[in-house]
């Protein structure tokens, strides 16, 4: 093997910087070294060839290059082909490694030249000290920047008590790499980590390079397709593995990075709730996945349990560690003393352990914390919810290591609360407690109109509910839910989906009864009426859940509306304030404080209505949905359906918190996080933590200046933005025209032929990367693109390299403005500069251009071979778009305000091409092939070539 650290890496050249070059240049000579290692000098020979082929065809434009590359790949037999895809996406999941220690190391670098962060911190160590100013977006920049505004530090800590942030795993399949792959890139993560530091030893770097190229060797032969599908319960444990991971160490480090920013610049400290706390769908989200059931979600709850249970038995170890403090060395508190003697009364230990901490008293508080946690793990059964009741609960927890605190307080230890294992420890607590995440449970309104429909007529009450009006609806719905006794006496006879949902509510009641914090919300989809709201209270109802007081039925779920399509989307504050006027359902709404949750879509928004439609449909329903809140008195918390891709509504979540309209900026938020984004953003504890303080900075400081500051004449423009109000109808116009293109091409019939036939969705609909089939379609029906579901949908144009829905009808849209009214140019551009939210999806949509490969996707084009093509509609759109931008942010090319990334999308490229140019060539096999055994193998390459372009692309749907 040869030895890196005497390779003369070139660096200079490249537009990224040095140490990402060194890295990038180390782990690809690694690989190629391997790979000629395992597979010889031929394959290494077309590796570097077709490289630079496609690389020689963009910087010297020369599309004949592309065509002898092609040509080339045409004349290669499949197992070289496999071995091709193989090395290139291995570089591209090294690639993705080395540029996230960039990040880190960038993070880093800005951290140690933002000033003091630690012990000891005063005012006097803030901002102006000492010249250094916090790091951007960082919690002790939110503050500083607080502190400049005027405020006083009981309103900060105001603020911070005001927060309520929840991001929300979920399973969606968007997650193409196998948990091996994904472990394997965490430890070559951890490898070049390592080979940064600077205080590392010449045998260290030497040891840690030997290490990194076994790891790349083993990477390069580990299989990049599942087998099979994975299994709900395996989802789970993938979900665990962040939330006991860099979740698990990231709140602390949150919660202390607030504690430093309030000492830094207040000199003040505050008890705070657990302002930042974690959901999850994985393992209860039915809505589409049979393979959820009632028994996978009890599952969910007892693995949940006890791993957090397990988890909090090793932190208590290292908490022993600590206080090992005597009674010999200094006295502890009174109401300490009694709960050791009431503790005494109650658990039995050891005489051995009671001998052995018989002088140090906290020691032998966490022995009988231990003793009756191991009794909660005892009770925990996977098929019995209702059997893990225990007379300790979270809050009990919480309790005795306040205890502990404020006794350490009183006696010497006056920052022990704020600091070290015990601050750690109760942080967790707070956010965590026993059930680890809140699960949600989400299910389609139609199957809850389904289920009742069951019911009624079971308890001859409606023959056919589901032909009723919707006020014929609301009038039965009304009457059962204010009648005390049950429909049926029993759900056997129901059919089976209706049978099945009933013992998911009778799930959520055990699950309740244990513990209200282990149930979360439950989400309607596709919610259009009132009574897609009462019908699953009916079932509650029904199932036990709550009771009817007083002639109202008080259910204790939060039961949530999820606006998806435009239509929706646009009537969504109407419904809303239906639903609040409701009798009935104002009941509820006063059993739960006035607090209501409300779901949107991003991902069907955009299938629905384009690009611009839904990011401005959406707008315009948070601001409404805000006044109607506003108008009832009702606590609002939205809950932002997001995808990881630009198409289904992904980008930076700070950036998009900051351009929600002031109304909805009360501290309260929820976003789901999905597929390879939970993998991007938690597989590394940095990343973990620099994303997580960027929500908080952004939704602290974000409510802070909305409770007061004036609000903008026009009130659907965010802070300091006062416009006219036609702004309002120049964003109709703009919205109507980018989905006027957009559905000219959805509603074409020879637009889904044509879609089909390019891209490689027949694949990807068989990819097996998640439990969720890909389609709403009962088996055996055709799919068609009503039933498509969003993520595939965006996943082909995604390895196609056109991206269409994260900017297609971008070009009519604006082009049509500029050529057409005459002020529109001056009012784009002053709302690019000055409209958070114009500014960020006009970003999004050119980045997502940016990405965009057009000459690829032309190749992808003539493979259709269909009647119609739409190709060039898209390139045309394309081409007005790009004029539009570039006249609208003065720029002289497209994305030129990014230029690190701009730079690493055009490094990127001709590896991505050869990854493009090899699955096009697959696919021609694959539809020529009339044998089943060779389209069997064809099918594997295919899915190879799927899972390399995601790796290269950084995202699927």
């Amino acid at each position: 093997m040869p030895r890196w650290d005497d390779l003369d890496l070139e660096t200079e050249g490249t537009g990224i910087s040095k140490p990402l070059s060194r890295q990038v240049n180390l782990v690809g000579s690694m690989l190629g070294h391997i790979a000629e290692e395992q597979s010889g000098e031929a394959l290494f020979e077309h590796v570097e060839g077709l490289r630079a082929l496609c690389k020689a065809a963009e910087q010297e434009d020369a599309p004949e290059k592309r065509e002898e590359a092609a040509e080339r790949i045409a004349a290669l037999d499949q197992d070289t082909l496999e071995r091709l895809l193989h090395v290139y996406t291995t570089f591209f999941h090294l690639v993705n490694q080395a540029e996230q220690q960039e990040i880190i190391r960038i993070n880093r670098e800005r951290a140690r030249q933002s000033g003091p962060s630690e012990w000891p911190l005063g005012p006097g160590d803030g901002p102006g000290a000492d010249g250094a100013e916090p790091r951007p977006q960082s919690i002790d920049a939110a503050v500083a920047d607080l502190k400049a505004e005027g405020y006083t530090a009981d309103e900060v800590v105001a603020f911070f008590r005001q927060l309520d942030i929840q991001p929300t795993l979920t399973a969606h399949p968007t997650e193409a790499r196998r948990r091996s792959v994904l472990r394997k890139e965490q430890h070559i993560a951890d490898l070049l980590s390592t080979l940064r530091r600077p205080d590392a030893t010449p045998d260290e770097r030497a040891e840690t390079l030997d290490r990194l190229y076994s790891q790349v060797a083993f990477l390069l032969g580990t299989d990049e397709v599942r087998a099979e599908r994975p299994t709900v319960r395996e989802e789970v444990e993938q979900g665990h593995y962040f939330l006991h991971g860099s979740i698990w160490d990231t709140i602390p480090a949150i919660h202390r990075d607030v504690q430093q920013a309030l000492r830094r610049h207040y000199d003040a400290t505050a008890e705070l709730p657990a302002f930042l706390q974690y959901r999850s769908w994985i393992g209860s989200d039915r809505d589409g996945n049979p393979n959820v059931t009632a028994d996978v979600t009890r599952w969910t709850v007892a693995r949940q349990r006890r791993t957090t249970l397990e988890h909090y038995l090793d932190e208590i170890d290292e908490l022993r560690d600590d206080l090992s403090i005597s009674t010999r060395q200094l006295t502890v508190s009174d109401a300490l003393e009694a709960s050791l003697e009431a503790d005494a009364e109650e658990i039995a230990l050891p005489d051995d352990v009671r001998r052995q901490y018989q002088r140090e008293p906290y020691r032998l508080k966490l022995c009988y914390i231990e003793e009756r946690l191991r009794g909660l793990l005892d009770r925990i059964d996977a098929t019995d919810v209702a059997a893990m009741a225990g007379a300790y609960a979270a809050d009990d927890l919480l309790a005795d290591l306040d205890l502990i605190a404020e006794s350490l307080q009183g006696h010497g230890f006056e920052d022990a609360a704020q600091s070290g294992q015990l601050h750690r420890l109760r942080s967790l607590v707070k956010t965590f407690g026993f059930h680890l995440a809140a699960l949600d449970v989400r299910q389609h309104s139609r199957v809850h109109e389904d289920t009742v429909a069951a019911l009624l007529d079971a308890g001859d009450v409606v023959d056919d509910y589901g032909a009723l009006s919707e006020e014929e609806k609301l009038e039965v719905l009304s009457r059962e839910l204010q009648n005390p006794r049950p429909l049926v006496s029993r759900h056997a006879d129901l059919p089976a989906d209706a049978a099945e949902l009933m013992e998911v509510f009778g799930v959520l009641r055990a699950m309740h009864a244990v513990d209200p914090d282990i149930v979360g919300s439950y989400v309607v989809s596709m919610t259009h009426t009132v009574s897609d709201l009462l019908e699953p209270m009916l079932l509650a109802k029904e199932a036990g859940l709550g009771a009817v007081v007083d002639g109202s039925y008080r259910c204790p779920l939060d039961v949530v509306p999820l606006f998806e399509t435009i239509e929706d989307l646009d009537a969504a504050d109407d419904r809303m304030e239906t639903l609040f006027t409701h009798p009935v359902y104002a009941a509820q709404l006063e059993g739960r404080d006035g607090f209501q949750e409300i779901m949107l879509g991003y991902s069907d928004s955009n299938k629905d209505g384009g690009y611009w439609m839904a990011n401005w449909a959406l707008h315009k329903a948070i601001h409404a949905l805000g006044v109607v809140c506003d108008e009832h008195d009702v606590d609002l918390r939205l809950f932002h359906g997001r995808g990881g891709t630009v198409g289904r509504g992904g980008g930076h979540t700070s950036q998009a918190i900051r351009a929600l309209p002031p109304v909805v900026h009360n501290g309260r938020i929820r976003m789901t996080e999905q597929g390879e984004i939970i993998s991007f953003r938690y597989a590394l504890p940095d990343i973990a933590r620099r994303h997580v303080e960027q929500i908080v900075n952004a939704t602290l400081t974000a409510t802070a200046r909305a409770q007061n500051t004036p609000a903008p004449e026009n009130p659907l423009l965010a802070d300091k933005v006062s416009m006219e109000s036609d702004v309002v109808a120049l964003m109709d116009r703009l919205a109507e025209e980018g989905m006027s293109a957009y559905r000219e091409f959805i509603d074409d019939p020879e637009g889904w032929q044509w879609y089909t036939a390019a891209t490689p969705i027949e694949h990807i609909s068989r990819l097996p990367i998640a439990s969720r089939p890909v389609s709403r379609a009962s088996e055996g029906e055709q799919v068609e693109f009503e039933n498509l579901r969003a993520i595939p949908w965006v996943f082909a144009w995604t390895q196609t390299r056109y991206i269409a829905p994260g900017w297609y009808g971008t070009g009519q849209g604006l082009a049509t403005l500029l050529e057409n009214e005459p002020d529109a140019r001056d009012t784009l551009r002053d709302l690019y500069e000055n409209w958070p939210f114009f500014r960020t999806v006009l970003d999004s949509a050119q980045r997502e251009m940016a990405r965009a490969r057009l000459p690829i996707a032309e190749r992808y084009d003539a493979l259709a071979e269909v009647e119609t093509s739409f190709h060039a509609p898209i390139v045309d759109d394309y081409e007005r778009a790009e004029s539009a931008i570039l006249e609208i942010t003065d720029q002289a090319a497209l994305f030129d305000g990014n230029p690190v990334l701009k730079k690493s999308i055009e490094l990127r490229n001709p590896y991505t091409d050869v990854l493009n140019l090899i699955q096009i060539e697959l696919l021609k096999r694959y539809r020529a092939s009339t044998d089943d055994a060779e389209q069997e193998a064809l099918r594997e390459a295919i899915f190879l070539s799927i899972n390399g372009v995601a790796a290269a692309m950084q995202s699927t749907g």
